[in-house]
């Protein structure tokens, strides 16, 4: 599957199948009304859509998650590494943290997140 970044509206829908799922649809559907004053029709046209592009699925009625939000933003972030620099997760943090000074307590962090990732 292509990845395929989502736009804000995409995203604001999205949050709310994360936060809801599983879910039936017709709940889904008063739930984005209420929060993103949408019809019904705008609804079911952007479920069908992200559906269709691999993130959710609606069997039944009822709307799950295949692709939850971490695995969409570990996946954008993937994305962006390898088109920006080259596949250099190197390069990335060192553009990142051009100019900045991390503390004790964030660098302490990320050694012991680096040491849980390390090839042995």
């Amino acid at each position: 599957m292509k990845l395929y970044r989502l736009g804000d509206v995409e995203l604001r829908f999205a949050e709310i199948v994360w936060r809801e799922a599983p879910i039936p649809s017709p709940d889904l559907v008063k739930i984005c009304e209420s929060e993103l004053n949408w019809k019904k029709s705008t609804t079911y046209t952007v479920l069908r859509k992200l559906c269709q592009r691999g993130l959710f699925k609606n069997e039944n009625t009822i709307v799950k998650v295949v692709m939850t939000r971490e695995e969409y933003d570990a996946a954008i972030g993937s994305c962006f590494v390898e088109e920006s620099f080259n596949n250099s997760l190197p390069a990335f943090i060192a553009a990142f943290m051009s100019g900045k000074k991390l503390t004790k307590k964030e660098a302490d962090e990320i050694r012991r997140m680096i040491d849980s990732y390390e090839e042995k």
